[in-house]
């Protein structure tokens, strides 16, 4: 069998890959286990694996690699464009939730699905959770929510969640469940949960759909298979079949999602449902220090292990791990502040052999949100640029949400939140009175609001003026379809999008909704940047239902408007910026920077307050283990992002609530075993050392100069 002429030959293909990535990549012959360290090399085991694949006689199309963020997908694919040129087009590189996407789209049908069914953001389930429940109080709605969220994670439907349900509380919340279930089914809609729970229903219930997908798929590779939910492992034991083909490439030391349903168990069943399952265990760190590596496998060691492992380096010992500590969180802030100065001033004296240090070098982590703010103050006031990671996603933004509704509507009548939503902005002199008639009239005869602005008997309930304003918003979306659905191509798009904002006069609904003209201004240009992002999607540059590159040249609106719930970022618009990264810990695993800060490594918030959580009992200490085992691995993640310098700082007095309280540091500093010599620094001494030096140096080259000059004289 000759080759592909695009895939490297086998010996080209373990080029640069140490003796385990090599054993990973080559293994063909059944279902694979790599437990990939940080800093590893995992994404190049997976991108290799594809291309030993495709060598070995595996059609492109029949390979798929799942894993669980955009960002994480676009790099892999970009990696195995590079490794096997054009064919990567072919493989489906793809999230959990797209590949969900995909398969109720061609299958849902099955279910009861038209395949233009809405995806619901996190804002619509609680608008309709709380309705659900008849509460007003949409705290109570988002805690229903997370409930509902938790059980469809483990494969419940209200039915089995009632029948499990513990006390009043949770029989309340199995009611509004089986409410909120046929308020899904009445809009055609989804909320993400489902994206995963209504596949695994097809694959179970359904054999022909079971068949067709296990026939379609030759191979599927599992990225960050740590943070897999019970859902989603059986989904992927149905995709792969008795035959096994997989390769699942995790580790269970930074599994830091089981608050959000991610469970190592999932690890401990793959030996036992594949008896011949090959593990391959990766220990070569590429990214850290000797130090850095000692300090996280210290902390990382209290921890039971599934599949042992130790990570070693060969980059040298490097710089020793440092202790901070601080007398409060604005005395931390200034220290980090010196510590990112003295860095990039000691750069700058090594700068000939090329050690200079940009901003982007820089990371803070720290356990919660709230904590950003100390350091955002101390970098303004330092001049120091900055970014928060995990603020407000694009998606989120008001403006955005308004005109994302519009769309879901057009894609699907049946939609209701988004029809409320569209209905009401900008305004059209349609109330709430009447939209409250109109969701009566609505449940009473069992139609969507879309429906039944357009039955007949409508005008016994409501005046005449109100049916005529329903019904102008009814035929100007009819008319707003039948364009989006003849709406081919970029360019075509842009305009259909231009003339759609002008004509519901979006710009002026922004201007006299703000008080200030500038954020009025800045709210217009993300619908701008909003436009040109669909007009490149029409383009055909990217297939957002399973995130490949596609060859299509053009696309309709609507075509592209049955994913945009799915997606969460604009990836083009941040770029590579130069700036000091401030992240959560859990938004920076997968991300490293070359000298990282981990900021307030307290008892009460790294381990995150174990005693006193609300919900937690004391007295249950295997509930008290685990979450401890959890956040020691968040220790781990945070630790391993560092590539040359960590310095781990705590809190000698620091703020709950709104008292002041002594800090004990984090049983994890003394866990990482420090050597005792090493491993306290004050910055700000280290930064005045740094100044003299440099001043010293400069008064010597001006010395030499000047004797140069009079010995020339």
């Amino acid at each position: 069998m000759s080759l592909p002429s695009s895939v490297s030959p086998a010996a080209s293909l373990d080029a640069g890959l140490n003796r385990a990535q090599q054993e990973a990549v080559n293994y063909l012959q059944g279902p694979c286990l790599v437990l990939a360290g940080a800093g590893s090399g995992k994404t190049r085991v997976i991108t290799h694996k594809i291309g030993r694949l495709i060598q070995s006689g595996l059609k492109a199309e029949q390979i798929a690699a799942i894993t669980f963020t955009n960002k994480a997908a676009a790099e892999m694919r970009e990696r195995a464009k590079t490794l096997i040129g054009k064919q990567a087009k072919g493989v489906l590189i793809c999230t959990f939730h797209a590949l969900g996407v995909r398969m109720l789209r061609q299958d849902g049908a099955a279910l009861g699905l038209k395949p233009q069914f809405s995806i619901l953001d996190s804002d619509d389930v609680t608008s309709i959770i709380k309705d659900a429940g008849g509460s007003t109080d949409a705290a109570t709605a988002r805690q229903w929510q997370w409930t509902i969220s938790a059980w469809k994670n483990k494969g419940l439907n209200a039915v089995q969640a009632a029948a499990q349900a513990n006390g009043d509380e949770e029989q309340l919340i199995a009611r509004v469940m089986g409410h909120y279930e046929e308020r899904l089914t009445a809009y055609q809609s989804v909320d993400f949960d489902d994206l995963i729970g209504l596949p695994l229903k097809l694959l179970q219930e359904h054999e022909s759909v079971r068949a067709k997908w296990q026939a379609s798929l030759g191979h599927v590779l599992v990225d960050e298979y740590q943070d897999t939910n019970a859902t989603q492992y059986e989904v992927l034991k149905l995709l792969v079949g008795e035959r096994g083909r997989f390769t699942a490439v995790g580790d269970d030391d930074q599994s830091i999602y089981g608050w959000r349903g991610a469970t190592l168990d999932n690890l401990k069943r793959l030996p036992q449902d594949y008896p011949h399952l090959k593990v391959v265990t990766l220990e070569q760190n590429y990214r850290s220090t000797s130090a850095i590596l000692r300090a996280a496998n210290n902390v990382i060691g209290p921890n039971p292990k599934l599949f042992p492992k130790t990570l070693f380096s060969e980059l040298g010992e490097g710089e020793p791990v440092r202790v901070v500590d601080c007398d409060s969180e604005e005395h931390e802030a200034d220290r980090v502040v010196a510590r990112i100065q003295s860095l990039r001033a000691e750069g700058t004296l090594q700068a000939a052999g090329g050690q200079y240090r940009e901003w982007k070098d820089f990371c803070v982590l720290y356990r919660a949100n709230h904590m950003a703010k100390p350091f955002e103050k101390a970098f303004r006031k330092a001049n120091i640029p900055y970014k928060v990671s995990g603020g407000q996603s694009f998606f989120d933004r008001a403006e955005i949400k308004d005109l994302c509704c519009w769309i879901r509507l057009l894609s699907n009548n049946n939609d209701d939140p988004a029809f409320m939503r569209s209905v009401t902005t900008p305004k059209r002199g349609i109330g709430h009175t009447t939209l409250g008639t109109l969701g009566s009239f609505a449940s009473q005869y069992k139609l969507s609001l879309f429906e039944a602005l357009f039955s007949n008997s409508l005008v016994s309930v409501l005046p005449n003026k109100a049916v005529g304003s329903l019904h102008e918003f009814g035929r100007y979306l009819n008319d707003l379809e039948y364009r989006a659905k003849r709406t081919v191509g970029a360019e075509a798009a842009k305009v259909f999008l231009l003339d759609w904002l002008k004509e519901i006069d979006y710009e002026k609904h922004l201007y006299d909704g703000e008080d200030s003209e500038k954020v009025a201004a800045a709210r217009w240009t993300n619908v701008l940047d909003f436009v040109d992002w669909m007009s490149k999607r029409c383009g055909g540059q990217i297939d957002d239902s399973s995130g490949a590159v596609t060859e299509a040249a053009t696309k309709t609106m609507l075509e592209v408007v049955q994913t945009i719930a799915l997606l969460s970022t604009i990836q083009a618009s941040e770029g590579d910026q130069n700036v000091v990264t401030l992240s959560t810990l859990h938004a920076a695993k997968g991300l490293e920077w070359p000298h990282v800060v981990l900021a307030g490594v307290n008892e009460g918030l790294l381990p995150f307050k174990l005693e006193d959580d609300d919900g937690l009992d004391a007295a249950k200490t295997d509930n008290l283990a685990l979450r401890l085992q959890e956040e020691r691995r968040l220790m781990y993640v945070g630790i391993t992002r560092a590539q040359r310098t960590l310095a781990v700082n705590w809190l000698r007095r620091r703020k709950k609530n709104r008292d002041t309280i002594a800090g004990i540091p984090s049983r994890f500093i003394a866990e990482m075993a420090l050597e005792k010599a090493t491993i306290k620094e004050d910055p700000r001494e280290k930064l005045k050392a740094l100044r003299a030096e440099f001043a010293k140096k400069s008064a010597d080259s001006i010395a030499a100069a000047a004797a140069a000059d009079a010995a020339a004289s």
